[in-house]
């Protein structure tokens, strides 16, 4: 058995993520679903890839989870590394290129891994917001800024880091830009185009998210993006540098626009809240924050969106500590290219794209949603 095996079979049955644990068979997400790949039916590519290698429709034992994932290793000293911290991240690639974000760790003793396909291609924001063409524009529009702060928030596995490779390429492709990326590990590969673009990986090229940013100040950028914003120290440099006059496009994993600014206010001890109101304030530019969801017809994912576009009056919201009032700002804010996610997902059920039970899996506030569906 060799772990390439499987990940060709992933990327060929539209999988985004595969599961390799003790006491199940791989299991496959496909359209939101994790399923043992002796359940996925209906599948030509399954069947045959089953009658081909049938020892990877059998349950994984302790022996094989550790035989695969070593093959995930360039060298035996990063293995030793993962097994003595018990956990590790980085991207690994086939040989016929297909590439994968991992996450080896422990379990009950035993190790396993979630590997998270990277599509070679970078899609464009016009792919990714085809069902919204107005929150496409908001999207060129930061794209388009000079300096501030741009978050694009939501759970794991809602296409964040997919919409932050497709600004850069956005960037990338219109503008005389230099852009520094730092990931951990690094997802798309982007090449230079109209910009240069350097991207640095945690671990590799840089200690940590904020040395990666100190430095990156003394060179000479106009874009900065900062794969998550994770701890104080992140944060603090972040707004520092979208102050001094850059990009930053960051992520955080909160739902919604008035979460995301509490989370980062509330990272912060007392004493310092109020001077973090204020910087945030000054440089925040908007916050997207995004959810995936499986189409009606369960053939794949639509993406619904929740979008703040930092006018006047939420600048004051944020400096007095009024995020309460923030919801009601994106309610009144469309012409600025402002939406709710309740109105974001009321939209995707009116079109038949997606279901009413999967819209409220998805939103804390069905009440809303139900008024805008009316």
């Amino acid at each position: 058995m060799h772990i390439d095996e499987i990940l060709n079979l992933a990327v060929e049955t539209g999988t985004s993520d595969i599961h390799i644990t003790v006491g199940v068979p791989p299991m496959l997400r496909i359209d939101g679903l994790l399923l043992k790949i002796t359940e996925i039916c209906g599948r030509d590519a399954v069947i045959n890839f089953l009658r081909k290698f049938p020892e990877w429709g059998k349950s994984v034992d302790e022996n094989t989870a550790q035989f695969l994932i070593k093959q995930l290793f360039k060298d035996d000293k990063r293995y030793r590394e993962y097994v003595n911290g018990k956990n590790c991240d980085f991207a690994y690639e086939t040989e016929n290129g297909l590439r994968f974000r991992v996450n080896t760790f422990f379990q009950k003793g035993k190790q396993a891994v979630v590997l998270r396909v990277l599509p070679k291609k970078i899609p464009e924001i016009k792919e990714l917001f085809a069902a919204f063409p107005e929150m496409m524009m908001t999207l060129y529009r930061f794209a388009q800024l000079p300096y501030g702060l741009v978050l694009i928030t939501g759970p794991t596995g809602s296409g964040k880091s997919t919409t932050l490779a497709a600004l850069i390429n956005y960037i990338n492709e219109k503008y005389h830009k230099h852009i520094i990326t730092l990931e951990d590990p690094i997802e798309y590969l982007h090449h230079h185009k109209n910009s240069e673009i350097n991207q640095r990986e945690v671990g590799t090229d840089v200690m940590s998210f904020a040395d990666g940013l100190r430095a990156a100040l003394r060179e000479d950028p106009d874009v900065i993006l900062v794969g998550e914003m994770r701890d104080p120290e992140t944060i603090a440099t972040a707004l520092e540098a979208a102050r001094t006059g850059h990009l930053v496009l960051s992520t955080l994993h909160t739902n919604t626009a008035a979460e995301t600014i509490d989370r980062i206010i509330n990272v912060f001890p007392p004493e310092q809240q109020n001077n973090i109101r204020t910087d945030l304030a000054e440089v925040l530019q908007g916050v997207i924050s995004q959810q995936l969801l499986r189409r009606k017809e369960g053939n794949g994912r639509v993406l619904a969106a929740e979008i703040l576009v930092v006018t006047p009056p939420i600048k004051s919201f944020i400096r007095d500590g009024k995020t309460h009032q923030i919801n009601n700002a994106i309610q009144t804010g469309r012409d600025e290219g402002m939406i709710l996610m309740a109105k974001s997902l009321s939209e995707l059920i009116k079109r038949g794209l997606i279901t009413m039970e999967a819209a409220k899996e998805k939103i804390s506030d069905e009440k809303m949603l139900e008024r805008y569906f009316g």
